[in-house]
């Protein structure tokens, strides 16, 4: 399985942007999916997470209100739609599968695949 983000870039705060991940696996609608995020000499963490069939969304305190994660299984894709940007959201984000998921993932550890990572920067 391979993973594909983009769409990141710079943005001032208060700002929007929208990540994509795209995946190449003809059994996407199998894997529960998030979005992490490590800034630099952070850990990575969680940010929000989809169950297989889009029913079920949860996210970071952080971001709760603000982000969304979406996903359409006939295009093997993920979003992440992002708005009222701060400039602690800078870090670099990734997306993340998991095979056949049940219930919410939010541990990093917990996930199988990753993509490659796409920089988001806030400006104030």
């Amino acid at each position: 399985v391979q993973l594909q983000a983009s769409g990141g870039g710079l943005v001032q705060a208060g700002g929007s942007l929208r990540l994509s991940c795209a995946a190449s696996v003809s059994t996407f609608s199998r894997y529960g999916l998030g979005w992490f995020r490590q800034a630099p000499g952070k850990e990575r963490e969680f940010v929000a997470g989809i169950t297989r069939n889009g029913d079920s969304t949860y996210y970071a305190d952080s971001v709760k209100g603000r982000f969304a994660i979406s996903r359409d299984n006939a295009k093997n894709t993920v979003y992440l739609q992002m708005n009222s940007l701060k400039p602690e959201d800078t870090a670099v984000y990734y997306c993340a599968a998991k095979w056949f998921a049940s219930g919410r993932t939010v541990v990093a550890g917990e996930y199988d695949y990753w993509g490659q990572g796409t920089q988001v920067t806030v400006s104030s």
